[in-house]
């Protein structure tokens, strides 16, 4: 059903978010407070878990009805926010403690508190109005994670001060002052104080940061600038991690939420922005659904799955409840917009012109694309933390729109491990260790240069040269003890229509993918991972070139292809100490004068 959609209309919108939430229909439970689905658990509790699918509803569910929309599932809704917040029902969803999971999913109520007042809080008595003020304001006495967490607190004292309840103006102040400590400048947030660069700038921060600059302009017009001077900057970079056919890069953690790739559109053109032409953004944001919803992401039932283009558990995090994903919903904030707001009247366009390379300085990323293929190649990061697949997620060289990465799916050997993009080093024992963080790290326009030690002993200086559809390491490992390497190529997704193979290339019908040794006598070998390590195939194959190593000082120089349409390309070469690679020549010896600070640790 939401294949044949055409995805054109507000009314064809509005059918993809009913088609989702109609299948959580039979998992409503006895006082429809939770929403009961799926089989798995997450870090905190079941009863918690049935309140986080309930309240991820209300992130598409409250633009829908704030702007007329119409379905019998809304007295259901309603009916479980009564019992939610009674403590006297069975259906009480609790007092809460700090870090608890409810405060995350307490936001959506301040969420819909902004935009549906008629539909949420009028229809509600006094004492059921009291009962929701009371449960929501907990958020202001218990202590949030120190990243986007603090805008949960900020969504719901805005909502309800939307309603003419009592709300805490400082735990506003305070939370919103502490957010901006995170801001890196040119439209880049971190999330947190030591914290990774990713999603969570443009689907948590920007997203709420537009959503209140558009809801409090008038009380905060200062605040409500700056969100939206710096979200005008930000779209500029985001553009560069979509492609024309909807897909967006890969990266990160928290990938289950899916089309929440393209909410910041949403909230971008919800807060009435148009640095970038309505049309654009249109054809972004319309294009992304197509996109997913075209994608193996359903449950047997119509439910979301935990996963990203299929349903995965290897991939998810400690936090991913079966209700989880449907933090996609908040893509849906563009349904709060009238019929005959510009944005539906509008003409879908295709993408802008966009450069070949774009360097973004502040994410420590640079994007190459060719044609429809976007791949971030990326530096790492100087700390890293306790989420699963840390490396995985950040640490690899390269993330590709098409390719995706893999994550290990157990210990052993490169099969399980399926280290696509990665450098894996073992004391020659099948055990591997890759990048977790990089000691230095430098990012130009032209090449990505980092400095990384997986033992106290061995140390490693790689460069990358992004380009496509090839691209370069260099790898200069020092090491005071023998070593196995393998440094793989992209994961290329197996086909039952067959596999052409040969010594340093494969081809399916998702591409071609190569590895090739240019200095160093590594040795080409193809490795199939196990199954559902990959974000976007089930089963792949990776080249890989591989080396054992004496203890001593070692240089790889090594190229690397991808490429969804098997497009030709010149290999790149090595001769006489230059590097060759689309048309341009690099000095090896000059290349790998450009380190910071050289020295042994």
């Amino acid at each position: 059903m939401l294949q044949q959609n055409p995805l054109q209309t507000k009314k064809d919108v509005e059918k993809v978010l009913l088609d989702m939430w109609a299948p959580l229909e039979p998992y409503y439970d006895q006082t429809n407070s939770r929403i009961r689905m799926g089989q798995t658990a997450a870090a905190y509790s079941e009863s918690v878990a049935g309140l986080e699918c309930f309240s991820r509803v209300l992130w598409g569910a409250a633009p829908f009805i704030a702007s007329n929309g119409s379905t019998a599932l809304w007295s259901k809704h309603l009916q479980g926010i009564v019992n939610g917040t009674d403590r006297e029902s069975e259906g009480y969803w609790g007092e809460i403690h700090d870090y608890d999971q409810r405060i995350v999913e307490m936001a959506a109520f301040g969420y819909a508190l902004c935009l549906a007042p008629e539909q949420v809080w009028e229809p509600l008595s006094e004492d059921q109005q009291e009962n929701l003020v009371n449960w929501l304001t907990q958020i202001n006495q218990n202590a949030a994670h120190d990243c986007n967490w603090l805008f949960f607190a900020v969504i719901v004292n805005i909502g309800l001060k939307q309603v003419g309840a009592p709300y805490d103006q400082a735990t506003i102040e305070q939370n919103l002052n502490r957010i901006d400590d995170f801001y890196l400048g040119d439209g880049w947030y971190k999330d947190g104080e030591v914290a990774h660069v990713d999603y969570y700038t443009p689907f948590a921060l920007h997203y709420y940061g537009l959503f209140y600059a558009t809801v409090m302009e008038k009380d905060d017009p200062k605040r409500a600038k700056v969100y939206k001077e710096r979200a005008i900057l930000f779209a500029r970079d985001f553009l560069h991690w979509f492609s024309e056919d909807g897909r967006a890069i890969p990266y990160g953690r928290s990938l289950t939420y899916r089309f929440a790739q393209c909410s910041f559109w949403s909230a971008y053109v919800y807060a009435g922005l148009d640095d970038i032409p309505l049309g654009t953004v249109k054809g972004i944001i319309l294009r992304h659904f197509r996109y997913w919803c075209k994608q193996d992401i359903f449950q047997p039932d119509g439910t979301l799955s935990i996963g990203y283009h299929y349903p995965n558990l290897i991939m998810a995090e400690n936090y991913n409840a079966p209700g989880s994903p449907y933090w996609a919903f908040k893509s849906f904030l563009l349904l709060a917009l009238p019929e005959d707001h510009p944005f539906w009247q509008v003409d879908e366009q295709p993408l802008p012109l966009l450069p070949k390379s774009k360097r973004l300085a502040k994410a420590s990323i640079v994007i190459k694309r060719h044609d429809e293929h976007v791949v971030a190649f990326t530096s790492g990061y100087q700390h890293t933390n306790a989420h699963t697949h840390t490396s995985s997620k950040y640490e690899k060289f390269a993330y590709s729109n098409y390719f995706g990465f893999s994550v290990p799916r157990g210990e052993w050997g490169l099969d399980q491990a399926a280290f696509d993009n990665m450098l894996a080093l073992s004391e020659q024992d099948q055990l591997f260790r890759v990048k977790r963080q990089v000691i230095e790290k430098k990012v130009e326009n032209d090449y990505i240069y980092m400095v990384w030690a997986p033992w106290q002993d061995v140390v490693i200086r790689t460069w990358i040269i992004p380009g496509l559809p090839w691209h370069i390491r260099i790898h200069e490992i020092t090491s005071k003890r023998p070593l196995d390497i393998a440094d793989g190529g992209f994961a290329l997704g197996l086909s039952e229509s067959g596999i052409t193979i040969d010594e340093k290339s494969v081809k399916t019908e998702y591409g071609k993918v190569s590895a090739l040794a240019l200095s160093g006598d590594a040795e080409n070998k193809h490795i199939y991972p196990n199954a559902n390590t990959n974000l976007m195939q089930k089963r792949t194959v990776i080249p890989t070139l591989t080396k054992s190593l004496n203890k001593g000082t070692h240089l790889f120089v090594h190229a690397f292809y991808g490429s969804p349409t098997q497009a030709k390309a010149e290999l790149p070469r090595l001769e006489n100490g230059i590097i060759y690679l689309e048309d341009k020549e690099w000095k090896l010896a000059d290349l790998m004068k450009k380190r910071d600070n050289p020295r042994f640790y």
